[in-house]
């Protein structure tokens, strides 16, 4: 799955690390792979920027050979439905700190100052942490054949630790409880109104950049900000990682499973509806997919989303794809609305992460989805909360371990799957001893990091 960098674009990969520090606190000027043509929407709404200049940056005098420019990579491809990719990057700028602008209005701009000193805080953290200090495990652990499809249910907006353990993916699906949220405020927001935002913003998803996990308190506030949670987060994620968000769109599943973009009328009637039907605020009534969960402050046309991302500032590099799902994915839910599973089944075999899940696949109640990775894994990436040993072993599973596993977390699942606990005590028992040098979901009862890695048995020699 990963791919051989040459050395040229490792040591440029390092130069863009050394200079984020300063971009994230808005000291360059727009990214090298240039700025996307706005929306009306957001044209209407964000006040006019005046770009950094670069006046007084002086080329090294060294000689070097000419060389010539790759050609730049095909654009994504034509897509039907709204383009909401001018909203994406003013959320990259804004919540993510790339690429920043100087504001028309002075007290926006400090209101994204005083975020950005936290953000750029916690990435630098982040990277040292996964994205530079983790590869050398991840590496090591990966098969080199990995399909470039990943699957990570009950992600929420955990972006970010898909692309510290999968950087290569193509493609990258999340699902989780948690609904995308709907982009087009954040250039209207005034000077308070934002910094209101931004200060919630970092409340309900500090645990993802800190941990890589977070609270259902947390995940279910985030869906009424004025910004789309789950959208910051995803870039967060791809700011950290050192990709830049190409495109962005909203979507739905059809029955059978494809893919449909929303059109600009498909999102006005979706906010007719909501109104119509429930009486409330225009544009609002998407409906939370846990029942003690308040409903988000967005309609339901904003609940899944395709973000489409590339290596910042390489326009030769090819485009990814990351969709997130909002999506119950308890039996009774997923029996009612079966239109995921049968999207998820097109893929084929995939790669798969699971952490920081409640322990959910533990349940009798969730087992449409786990049968489903037991049926399409070629390789899965898991804390505790992933597939039990028993699972595992009856559909032919093996099982890896990392760091060590006392019992599970959480105190219920301890007592209710004493079962599922007790055979992953006897699993660590059982293998070979296994360093991990970090956490990576989940702790265990005695606050110990632990992975497991679960694959198809080796087949038989002949």
């Amino acid at each position: 799955m990963r791919d051989r960098v040459t050395a040229a674009r490792a040591l440029a990969a390092l130069a863009a690390l050394a200079a984020w520090g300063a971009v994230a606190c808005g000291k360059g000027g727009s990214g090298p792979g240039g700025k996307a043509e706005p929306s009306a929407a957001a044209s209407a709404a964000e006040p006019a920027v005046a770009a950094a200049s670069d006046a007084g940056v002086v080329a090294p005098s060294v000689a070097v050979a000419a060389v010539v420019e790759p050609a730049p990579a095909p654009p994504p491809a034509a897509r039907a439905g709204a383009d909401f990719t001018a909203e994406a990057r003013m959320l990259f700028q804004i919540v993510a700190c790339q690429d920043r602008e100087k504001f028309a209005d002075d007290a926006r701009g400090r209101v994204a100052d005083r975020h950005c000193a936290w953000v750029d805080e916690q990435l630098v953290e982040y990277r040292e942490r996964y994205i530079v200090g983790g590869r050398a495990f991840f590496d090591a652990i990966e098969p080199d054949d990995l399909p470039r499809t990943v699957v990570y249910p009950f992600g929420g907006g955990d972006l970010i630790s898909a692309l510290a353990a999968f950087p290569d993916a193509d493609e990258t699906t999340t699902i989780s409880l948690e609904l995308a949220g709907d982009p087009r405020r954040v250039g209207a927001l005034s000077a308070r109104e934002l910094d209101a935002s931004l200060s919630r913003l970092r409340g309900d998803l500090g645990g993802t950049l800190s941990v890589g996990s977070n609270t259902s308190v947390n995940l279910s506030s985030s869906q009424r900000n004025d910004l789309p949670a789950q959208v910051s987060s995803f870039l967060l994620g791809l700011a950290a990682a050192g990709f830049e968000p190409v495109g962005m769109r909203y979507i739905r599943l059809e029955d059978d499973g494809a893919i449909h973009y929303l059109t600009a009328e498909d999102i006005a009637a979706a906010a007719g509806r909501t109104a119509d039907d429930r009486g409330g605020e225009q544009g609002k009534g998407a409906r939370a997919r846990k029942g003690d969960w308040r409903d988000p402050n967005f309609s339901e046309a904003f609940a899944h989303v395709e973000i489409e991302y590339r290596t910042a500032g390489d326009p030769t590099d090819r485009v990814r794809v990351h969709r997130h799902f909002g999506w119950n994915l308890h039996d009774t839910e997923l029996a009612a609305a079966p239109q995921l599973l049968r999207h998820l089944e097109q893929k084929g075999k995939v790669t798969v992460l699971v952490k920081g899940a409640s322990y959910l696949l533990w349940r009798g109640d969730f087992a449409l989805i786990r049968d489903y990775l037991l049926d399409h894994l070629a390789w899965m990436l898991s804390d505790s909360t992933g597939i039990p040993p028993l699972y595992a072993r009856q559909a032919g599973m093996v099982q890896d371990t990392y760091g060590r596993f006392s019992g599970a977390f959480l105190g219920g699942a301890e007592a209710h799957g004493k079962r599922h606990s007790d055979d992953f005590r006897a699993l660590w028992a059982k293998n070979k001893k296994q360093r991990l040098p970090f956490r990576f979901g989940y702790v265990d009862a005695g606050k110990n990091a632990h992975l497991v890695v679960t694959r198809p048995a080796p087949r038989p020699a002949p």
